[in-house]
């Protein structure tokens, strides 16, 4: 029997085993916007107290807590999706015949200490069960979402650095796909958007920890309630880079993963799977882990998506980096569906949000994104009166705000790909530029600019270096796009109406 697996009626009793659950350390890694792994690690220090370790595999980052913090894991606003780790090799060697290799990588499953992280998913998936039970029993259902495009910036999943060879699989055994996508299509949606959290969630996660540990399926035992044999189901995801393995992650993926299948007996599912085993491999390191997340957290806030959807994890970083102080007011002149001020709205509510667009398609996403962020927060206390946010079509070169009135400017710049044109950017950039400097306020006023036409930024950043100063670059992928977040601090000087910039 595999170790996991556990004898029926010989282990610990309900109350003993679910006390043991609660006080289990677990090793979790999290998969972040690339470019914003320390910010990931200060949110982790700021709310679970805990120290993350930051992976040399970039958009990756670890950190140890107890079981029972699973709910505010779940809840923090920078990671996309969350694994427990079973095993890390810093500086596993792979032998250069690819047979060896993979007969290794077999190898390994029978060594590797399953028991400890088998159970952090099982007490996970408990969680999970009662979410949706909340969520099916109070909440209305969502509004009809729009269709993203694929390869928009919403789709930028856990990319890395071009200069390695990549690519992903996803393998059940006996089947190999090529397929690029960063979570699988999970069974049950985890949408962190439409999900009611109670505030004694802390509370609730210790009854899970009990209720699990009597009447949670094992993940080796699979045993019913009613005493008929459940084998549970999983596939094996391999995400590698690097360009000296004599492998293809289709080939560690399948190996790997009949050896996970001769171990617990379970069986492969590419679709309907209860487990998916994580094998990451960045060159010579490599993790093991099982996914807590079936649905990346990032699409926590957005029900109604455009051609261009910023992702919530990334919205955070960009906040983050500004530093929102309470009472401060923070605009951005170019909202599109809304990802920077919803994500704002939520995590700073006592700073004030104006959001905007030129646009009137993207002013209709934006409020109608608003208005199940309203339905969500009232679900939740139903005392709830609204969110310190508005919205408006305007103008971005006329905005209709006084001189010197706003604290903070945030915003997700075009890129001149899917909206507008690189050869419109070098007359839009520095126009923006110099009506955020003339609304934000002298001295302390910052802008956190998003863009991947980073040689018009500049360009225009130079035009305009009278009233803006670069304090920092943090350089980021998003959607394959090599791009750029740029921390202005506003000047003391006096931003002028109108200027001829070329």
């Amino acid at each position: 029997m595999a170790e996991a697996a556990g004898d029926a009626g010989l282990g610990p009793g309900p109350a003993q085993e679910g006390a043991e659950l609660a006080e289990l350390a677990a090793v979790i890694g999290a998969t972040v916007p690339t470019g914003f792994e320390q910010t990931a690690a200060e949110e982790v220090q700021e709310k679970l107290g805990s120290a993350s370790r930051i992976s040399r595999d970039r958009g990756k980052i670890y950190f140890a807590v107890p079981a029972r913090s699973l709910p505010q894991v779940h809840r923090l606003r920078s990671v996309d999706n969350l694994f427990v780790v079973v095993e890390e090799f810093k500086d596993y060697q792979f032998k250069e015949n690819k047979e060896d290799a993979l007969k290794d990588l077999e190898g390994l499953v029978k060594k590797l200490p399953w028991t400890d992280p088998l159970k952090v998913w099982e007490l996970n998936n408990s969680l999970k069960k009662k979410k949706t039970k909340r969520k099916k029993h109070n909440l209305q259902s969502p509004a009809s979402k729009e269709k993203l495009n694929d390869g928009g910036e919403e789709g930028g999943a856990d990319q890395k650095d071009t200069n390695d060879q990549e690519d992903c699989a996803q393998n059940t055994v006996g089947v190999a796909s090529s397929q690029d996508t960063e979570k699988p299509q999970g069974v049950a949606s985890q949408n962190g958007g439409e999900e009611e959290e109670e505030d004694n969630e802390q509370l609730n996660a210790r009854d899970e920890v009990q209720a699990s540990s009597g009447s949670t399926t094992k993940a080796g035992d699979g045993q019913t309630a009613e005493g008929e044999a459940k084998v549970l189901k999983f596939r094996v995801t391999c995400n590698r880079a690097g360009d000296k393995h004599s492998f293809t992650s289709n080939e560690a993926a399948r190996d790997f993963g009949g050896a996970v299948q001769e171990h617990f007996q379970w069986k492969a599912d590419m679709t309907n799977f209860d487990v998916e085993v994580l094998l990451n491999i960045h060159n010579n390191e490599v993790v093991v882990g099982i996914a807590l997340t079936e649905e990346s957290l990032h699409r926590r806030n957005i029900t109604h998506f455009g051609p261009t959807t910023l992702r919530s994890t990334l919205a955070y970083g960009m906040l983050r980096l500004c530093d929102p102080q309470p009472t401060d007011i923070i605009v951005d002149p170019m909202c599109g569906t809304g990802a920077i001020p919803i994500e704002g709205a939520a995590e700073w509510p006592g700073c004030y949000h104006i959001a905007g667009d030129n646009n009137p398609q993207a002013v209709k996403r934006a409020a109608n994104n608003i208005c199940s962020l309203l339905r969500k927060n009232e679900s939740k206390d139903s005392t709830v009166q609204g969110v310190p946010l508005d919205i408006i079509q305007w103008d971005i070169c006329n905005l209709p705000l006084r001189t010197g009135s706003v604290d903070i400017v945030v915003t997700d710049m075009p890129f001149g790909k899917r909206i507008g044109s690189k050869k419109k950017n070098w007359d839009l950039y520095p126009a923006c530029l110099m009506e955020m400097g003339r609304i934000c306020t002298p001295g302390t006023g910052r802008a956190v600019l998003l863009t991947q036409d980073k040689k018009c930024f500049a360009k225009a950043l130079s035009r305009v270096g009278h009233i803006w100063r670069r304090a920092q670059t943090v350089w980021v992928n998003v959607g394959g796009l090599h791009a750029a977040v740029y921390l202005l601090r506003r000047t003391w000087e006096r931003a002028e109406e109108r200027r001829s910039f070329w």
